[in-house]
């Protein structure tokens, strides 16, 4: 797998992570009209062109919800900030990706793309695995202040509970 980050990428509880990822059976499945609805409502709540719905496999960042990026159904996992927000349980927020050290080399931000601002809250299932992330893309330089980490986090659970909903339907 390509790593454009200068850092680990893998977490390591990636096979138990996986595991639960797994558990959901959602991937390779095209995004679907609720994962878009919340993309959508993201990107207006936080005035970004770009919304996502992400769920990071080994080695793709799926993409379920999307808004501002209609077509595109998957990237790689080594070029991908999701994968740098499922890291951590707190929301990643890059402000300024051209600031970063950690984004020198990668194409979203060096290359045509032009990503400059990136804030994700990680999808955590209820046994603690962040499986993917519920994020917001601007090509601008921005600020998150508390009020906008405490949303997105809400918008992460609110994507986790219709996982959830989703599993206990298929098992009744």
């Amino acid at each position: 797998m390509v790593n454009t980050f200068g850092k680990e990428i893998i977490p390591n509880n990636e096979d138990l992570r996986l595991k639960a990822l797994y558990h959901y059976s959602v991937l390779d499945t095209l995004p679907d009209a609720y994962f878009n609805n919340l993309a959508h409502i993201m990107a207006q709540v936080f005035k970004t062109p770009i919304a996502l719905v992400s769920l990071v496999e080994y080695e793709s960042v799926f993409f379920k919800g999307n808004a501002g990026m209609e077509g595109m159904l998957k990237t790689d996992r080594g070029i991908s900030l999701c994968s740098l927000a499922i890291l951590d349980d707190d929301v990643t927020v890059i402000a300024d990706a051209l600031k970063d050290p950690c984004l020198m080399t990668n194409p979203l931000v060096r290359g045509d793309f032009g990503l400059r601002f990136y804030a994700g809250a990680p999808i955590l299932t209820p046994e603690g695995f962040n499986i993917g992330t519920v994020c917001v893309v601007d090509k601008k330089p921005r600020k998150f202040d508390s009020a906008e980490l405490d949303l997105l986090k809400r918008f992460a659970a609110i994507a986790m509970h219709e996982l959830q909903m989703r599993m206990e339907l298929v098992n009744l």
